[in-house]
């Protein structure tokens, strides 16, 4: 049973969720009022992914030194607010403009939430309260994305922020009443908390993820094209795919917890690079086979969430006096790899290829992290492992 302190981070967590992926699903409601394009409407996921990546470093530097419940309560204001505009919005510019305002808050928010869950967890048990984090992510895609993109379609388009708002506001109500008073960090300055970019190794974590993650987004960002047009599912069908992608993040995320407490940031990490450039080899090959595509569509589902608790820690075993910046700049990264797998996915459609092709550049994305990866863990815990062999050699000394 979930810890109730972790709820309203992980009710956040599924605002945050509904917000970012619904808007894929209605892409084609939303051009059709605005009178744009889908490739136009396009414009909307990479300026909310644009706001994610500006906002997680400049929010956290601005409010390291407040109380993390009362940063929590007022990125979920923000978070509320601009969501509520969105639905409001009545031309292309206007709604480019708010979902970059809305996307702002996402990744302070989660960096803030990653670091709160480790303090809040007991001794090893760390990476699983980070999943907690994100499981209110995960749950969106299982359940709120499918919902609420059949609402949206079917009513009208604006009831999607709607519902998100009113998400919003539910969070700022629990983070009042069940997550308990932390302090800040009183000599914090934003200055000080990027000096982790100094440390190399904190730039081996970024890659992983802008590049690694980047992999999987070229596929989720044209499942809807993929299954129709290679797989043959009905159109009518795709939110159900929705689900089953989203069972696989809820499976996924859980999993990629137990197993980085289990076996370890590096093997995990490692692993799960690895099944991801295999996973996306196979929905090269065998998307037309209708079975064997929603298989992939689970496990996919399930991989692009399951890498999420084991980087998240390494990160902030990479920053030990920066962990809510780096959270953040981690949060950055991820939007990094969403807009970088979306436009690198697309190229090949341009070029008039079929859309298996997304999951092709995927491959080379994830082939590309889990080849930094390796060469991380191969550079850094081997001197972890001088460190500490000359700490003990010095004890007995």
């Amino acid at each position: 049973m979930i810890d109730k302190r972790m709820l309203p981070l992980a009710v956040g967590g599924l605002g945050i969720g509904t917000t970012e992926f619904t808007i894929m699903g209605l892409l084609p409601d939303i051009a059709n009022a605005l009178h744009v394009s889908i490739p136009q409407a396009g414009h909307f996921i990479s300026a909310y992914a644009l706001g994610v990546v500006i906002g997680a470093p400049v929010l956290v530097g601005y409010s390291v030194k407040h109380p993390p419940k009362k940063v929590l309560m007022w990125l979920m204001v923000l978070f509320t607010i601009f969501n509520a505009l969105s639905a409001i919005a009545p031309n292309y510019t206007s709604m480019l403009f708010v979902r970059f305002l809305s996307g702002l808050p996402h990744g302070a928010f989660f960096g803030v939430s990653t670091v709160v869950a480790t303090r809040l967890a007991e001794k090893g048990k760390e990476a699983r309260f980070i999943s907690l984090v994100f499981s209110g992510l995960t749950i969106a895609n299982l359940a709120m994305v499918p919902l609420v993109t059949y609402i949206g379609h079917t009513f009208h388009w604006s009831l999607y922020f709607i519902i998100v708002a009113i998400i919003g506001a539910i969070t700022i109500l629990l983070i009042h009443l069940w997550l308990p008073e932390m302090e800040g960090k009183k000599n914090g300055h934003f200055t000080n908390e990027l000096h982790f970019i100094k440390n190399p190794q904190s730039w081996y974590i970024l890659l992983i993820t802008a590049i690694g993650f980047g992999g999987l987004f070229t596929w989720l960002s044209y499942i809807t094209p993929l299954m129709t047009e290679v797989s043959h599912i009905s159109e009518n069908n795709i939110p159900y795919v929705m689900i089953l992608a989203g069972a696989g993040m809820v499976v996924g995320n859980l999993l990629g917890g137990y197993l980085t407490d289990r076996i370890g940031v590096s093997k995990a990490s490692i692993t799960l690079l690895f099944l991801m450039m295999l996973t996306l080899i196979c929905v090269f090959f065998l998307s037309s086979n209708k079975a064997i595509s929603l298989v992939l569509t689970f496990l996919c589902g399930g991989l692009s969430m399951s890498l999420s608790p084991p980087v998240n820690i390494m990160m902030i075993k990479a920053a030990p006096n920066a962990e809510m910046m780096s959270a953040a700049f981690m949060q950055a990264a991820f939007n990094i790899a969403n807009a970088a797998g979306a436009y690198l996915g697309g190229i090949p459609l341009t070029l008039g290829f079929s859309y298996s092709y997304p999951s092709l550049v995927g491959v080379g994305m994830t082939l590309t992290g889990l080849i930094i990866c390796v060469a991380y863990v191969s550079k850094y815990n081997k001197l972890n492992l001088i460190t500490i062999k000359n700490k003990s050699y010095d004890r007995k000394n």
